[in-house]
C-alpha cells in the first residue's frame, strides 16, 4: 500500500519525464531520417552496374561485298608444232619465263628444207624465163616497128605516085606489117605466161618457207611453262587439226596479269562499274593487292542469279600464283560524313529498324527505337533516333533493364569496332 501511495504522489513528475525522453526520441528519428537518405544515395551509386558505352560519331560508311575466288593466269594455251618433226634443241622446262617470240624449240624437218630448195631453184628457172620473154617481145616489136614503117612509106608512095610502086609490093608490106603485129602478140602471151609461172613458183616457196619457219617453235606471249609434254628427240605432230589426241610441246601461262572470275549478285549489279579499283586479300601471303574491275559479262546468270565478273590484278613480280585463294571487297555504296555506332551497340529487329539502350543524363537506361542506314563492317548508320555524342551501350542488351541506374564507361574506339 505505501508503495503504491508513493508511485501515486511521483506520478506527475514520471509523466513529464516520459514526455521528455519520446520528445528526445523523435527528435532522434527525425535526425536519422534526414541525414538517412543521403547515405542511402551514396550507397545505391556505388552499387550501380558498370557499363561500356560509345557515344554516336559521324563517319564516312562504304559498304562492300566480299567474295573469295582463286587466281587464274591471264591467259593459257597449249603450244603444239605447226609441222611434224623431231625436237632438235629444247630450249625450255618446268618454270622457264619466256618473252614474246622467243624460241621454245628447233624442229627437224630435212624433207622440208630440201622443198625449199627445189622451190627456189624454180623461182630462178621462172625469172630467167621471163627475163627470156621480154627480150622475144623486144625483138618482135623491133621487127613489127620496121615491117610497119616499110608499109605506110610504100602506101603513102602509092597515093601520091601510083606508077612507081607496084599493088604487089604493097601487099606484101602489108602481109608483112600484120604477120609481125602478130608474133608482137604472141611474145606478150608468152612473157605473161612466164610471169605466171614465176608468181606460183615464188608463192610456192613462200609457203614451204613459212612452213620451214615453224620448225621454230617460238612463244606466243609473255609467259611461264607451266607443263612440259615433250622433250628432245621426241616426234611432234603436227597440230592443225581439232584432235584433242595432238601432243602438244608444253603448256604456257601468262602469269604477269592473273585473273579473279568472281560471281556477283543480282542486288550488287548495279554498284559493279568497270575500272573500279577493288582490294584483293591474299591470305596465304597477308598481303592486300590491288586490282580493278576489267571485264563483266553485262548478263545475269538466270540459273545461279549472279554476273559473271572479272578482276584483274597485276602481278610483275610473279608473287602471285595461279590457284591461290584471295578474297575480293566490291566497294557498293558510299555515306559521307553521317551518323553512326558500332554495330555491337545496336539490336536488330527488323528491315532497317533497331533498337539501342541510351544512358541518359541521370545515368539511366532507356530503350530507344532508330532507323539503321549503311552498313559496314563495324559501323552502322542511324539515320533517325539519336543524336550526335548520346550515350549507348556497347554489347549485349539482354543483361540490362531499362531505368536502371549505371556508371558508365567510355570505351575508345579502337575497342568498340
Amino acid at each position: 500500500m505505501r508503495t503504491l501511495l508513493e508511485g501515486s504522489r511521483l506520478g506527475p513528475d514520471l509523466a513529464a519525464t516520459r514526455g521528455i525522453i519520446a520528445a528526445v526520441a523523435v527528435a532522434a528519428a527525425l535526425f536519422c531520417g534526414c541525414t538517412g537518405s543521403p547515405k542511402t544515395h551514396a550507397d545505391n551509386a556505388a552499387d550501380a552496374l558498370r557499363v561500356g558505352v560509345v557515344e554516336a560519331t559521324r563517319h564516312d560508311l562504304s559498304s562492300t561485298l566480299e567474295i573469295a575466288s582463286e587466281f587464274q593466269p591471264f591467259q593459257e594455251v597449249n603450244v603444239y608444232a605447226k609441222v611434224s618433226g623431231y625436237i632438235k634443241k629444247l630450249n625450255i622446262d618446268w618454270g622457264t619465263h619466256v618473252r614474246t617470240g622467243d624460241v621454245l624449240a628447233v624442229l627437224e624437218v630435212p624433207e622440208l628444207q630440201q622443198q625449199v630448195e627445189v622451190d627456189e631453184a624454180g623461182v630462178g628457172r621462172g625469172e630467167e624465163d621471163v627475163t627470156r620473154a621480154k627480150e622475144n617481145v623486144n625483138a618482135a616489136q623491133s621487127t613489127y616497128n620496121v615491117a610497119h614503117l616499110t608499109y605506110t612509106r610504100l602506101a603513102n608512095v602509092q597515093k601520091t605516085q601510083p606508077q612507081l610502086i607496084s599493088q604487089e609490093e604493097i601487099d606484101e608490106a602489108e602481109g608483112k606489117d600484120a604477120e609481125t603485129n602478130a608474133s608482137v602478140s604472141a611474145a606478150k602471151a608468152s612473157l605473161a605466161a612466164s610471169e605466171q609461172a614465176l608468181s606460183e613458183a615464188r608463192a610456192s616457196l613462200e609457203k614451204d618457207k613459212a612452213l620451214y619457219a615453224y620448225t621454230q617453235i617460238t612463244a606466243p606471249y609473255d609467259g611461264v611453262v607451266t607443263e612440259m609434254d615433250a622433250y628432245t628427240g621426241a616426234l611432234l605432230p603436227a597440230g592443225t587439226s581439232s584432235n584433242k589426241g595432238d601432243q602438244p610441246l608444253c603448256r604456257l601461262s601468262q602469269n604477269d596479269v592473273l585473273r579473279l572470275v568472281i560471281p556477283v549478285p543480282e542486288r550488287a549489279v548495279p554498284d559493279v562499274m568497270l575500272g573500279e579499283p577493288v582490294a584483293v586479300h591474299v591470305s596465304t601471303l597477308n598481303r592486300t593487292f590491288s586490282g580493278k574491275i576489267a571485264r563483266i559479262s553485262g548478263q545475269i546468270d538466270t540459273g545461279t542469279r549472279t554476273m559473271h565478273t572479272e578482276i584483274t590484278v597485276e602481278n610483275r613480280k610473279y608473287e602471285l600464283v595461279p590457284g591461290m585463294y584471295a578474297s575480293v571487297e566490291i566497294p557498293l555504296e558510299t555515306a559521307r560524313n553521317v551518323l553512326t555506332v558500332p554495330i555491337q551497340a545496336v539490336q536488330v529487329s527488323g528491315d532497317n529498324r533497331g533498337t539501342v539502350l541510351v544512358v541518359n543524363k541521370d545515368n539511366k537506361l532507356e530503350t530507344r527505337d532508330v532507323t539503321l542506314g549503311l552498313e559496314s563492317a563495324s559501323r552502322v548508320e542511324i539515320t533517325s533516333g539519336l543524336k550526335e555524342k548520346e550515350r549507348i551501350v556497347f554489347g549485349e542488351q539482354a543483361e540490362y533493364k531499362p531505368g536502371e541506374l549505371v556508371a558508365p564507361q567510355l570505351v575508345a574506339p579502337s575497342e568498340a569496332e
